[in-house]
């Protein structure tokens, strides 16, 4: 947009549909903002707005809505993200500060989002793909069953059980556990296959059978289609926006019921702490180009392991929300690297 007095206007309609759900006319702008110039100077910037696709009129005799581009636009534009108040990022250390386990930190975290947001919240579990060996543990069950535990550094647990034909005994499971840490530890997930390829050839010929057992049930554990989980809460907040979706709650509803679609919503960031925002029609997911959907990369020294987002509809406090779920990213970024 070329005239940045345009801009202004479409800044403060923005900001005042968003504040009052109502269509914006060119005197109440004139009222409630600085903008220097007369009604029917603006009357003439919101024509301009409306022929370039920027603003739209509901219904006659209405003010003025921003359309996704509108939107598009005002987002693109910022020149501050909202930040969080000190309160309110004391807040969040103390909620944080009480969770226990990383099931207990992602479900605060969601509670978190939704409470600042009112929104739909999405946390994503730290990816194994994306994380590092911390341990891995065996614990015999009896003679002929194992459980194979897997803790990364981001404090993610996997848990398998392997089903032996022959007798686990303490001597080949604890050498095993000491060789497969020394391949693995502090190496990513990803690694791992390759890492622990060879190592069936170190053992007496009678022991490779359960050995390749317990490799393949570990290999199985770090693949990234198993073990994708995602967290979502506050779907009822939706319906204090019901007249913002211009046919029903359902189509979205259904939508974030898909756990593929919480992984699309998500995004495949690979910074932490950058926002993404989509407006819209920019979604290319059926029943929610009504909705917008914020979201970010988190992880510990700002590598992403993992995201978090909110959904709501387009009318959406856009610099207070990206400040959000940027200040709670962070946050759980630095709960991770704690826990290396």
């Amino acid at each position: 947009m070329a005239d940045e007095r345009r801009f202004e206007v479409l800044r403060a309609i923005v900001e005042d549909f968003v504040a009052t759900r109502e269509p914006v006319g060119s005197k109440a702008l004139v009222e409630r903002h600085n903008l220097g110039v007369s009604s029917a100077t603006v009357r003439n910037d919101m024509a301009a707005l409306e022929d370039e696709g920027y603003i739209v009129q509901p219904h006659t005799s209405a003010g003025r809505v921003p359309t996704d581009m509108g939107y598009r636009t005002f987002v693109d534009r910022l020149a501050t993200i909202r930040p969080m108040s000190a309160s309110e990022r004391r807040g969040i250390r103390t909620f944080m500060d009480g969770a226990v386990d990383l099931d207990d930190v992602v479900e605060r975290t969601v509670r978190l989002l939704v409470q600042f947001t009112k929104q739909v919240a999405m946390v994503q579990y730290p990816s194994l793909r994306r994380s590092r060996v911390r341990h891995v543990e065996f614990v015999a069950l009896d003679p002929h069953r194992l459980l194979v535990v897997l803790i990364a550094d981001t404090g993610r647990v996997e848990q398998r059980i392997v089903e032996s034909p022959t007798s686990l005994t303490e001597a080949v499971l604890g050498e095993l556990r000491a060789r497969i840490n020394v391949a693995v530890a502090d190496r990513p997930f990803a690694d791992v296959s390759e890492l622990v390829s060879d190592l069936p050839e170190s053992f007496h010929e009678e022991e490779r059978a359960v050995v390749s057992r317990v490799l393949d049930t570990l290999q199985e554990a770090t693949v990234e289609e198993s073990e994708e989980r995602v967290v979502i809460g506050g779907a009822a907040n939706l319906a204090r926006y019901g007249r913002e979706f211009p046919l029903t709650l359902a189509p979205v509803l259904d939508a974030l019921e898909e756990h593929v679609v919480l992984l699309r919503l998500l995004g495949d960031a690979t910074a932490a702490e950058e926002v993404d925002v989509r407006i819209g029609h920019e979604n290319d997911i059926a029943g929610m180009d009504a909705a917008s959907v914020v979201t970010v990369g988190y992880g510990p020294n700002r590598k992403a392991v993992a995201h978090l987002g909110v959904v709501g509809p387009t009318r959406m406090d856009y610099p207070g929300t990206m400040g959000t779920v940027r200040a709670v990213a962070k946050y759980l970024g630095r709960i991770l690297a704690d826990q290396r």
